[in-house]
């Protein structure tokens, strides 16, 4: 009986997830669906990132929470939405989105300048 419950319990949550993602086409309530809760959801900071790595911020909270969407981006899963707890989070993760654009060939080169002398690099 615990087995099943669990079993149906998964599916349920499962569906509703489907439904949520389907059905959210404003772009502020897409980027709140990442939110630890709707307390949090209510007063964070929706941003958009733009092609150039900057943002422009979509709705502006009174918390330090910070939502964004980054579906469609290189390396990204078709859904993809991410808060952050912080505004001062937001260079390192336009920095993080550079390198993701990058692709593999110049990473594998950033990583050969970045490795300490006589170190080669792992397979």
């Amino acid at each position: 009986m615990k087995l099943s419950s669990l079993f149906v319990l998964g599916v349920m949550a499962v569906a509703m997830s489907a439904s949520a993602q389907a059905q959210t086409t404003d772009p502020i309530k897409k980027a709140l669906l990442a939110a630890p809760n709707e307390a949090l959801a209510k007063e964070a900071t929706v941003i958009k990132w733009n092609s150039d790595f900057t943002y422009e911020t979509l709705k502006k909270g009174t918390s330090r929470m910070v939502c964004y969407d980054l579906t469609g981006w290189p390396g990204e899963r078709p859904w993809s939405v991410e808060c952050t707890s912080s505004e001062a989070n937001l260079p390192r993760v336009a920095q993080n989105r550079k390198f993701a654009a990058m692709g593999g060939a110049t990473r594998k080169r950033l990583r050969s300048w970045l490795r300490p002398p006589g170190k080669t690099e792992r397979a």
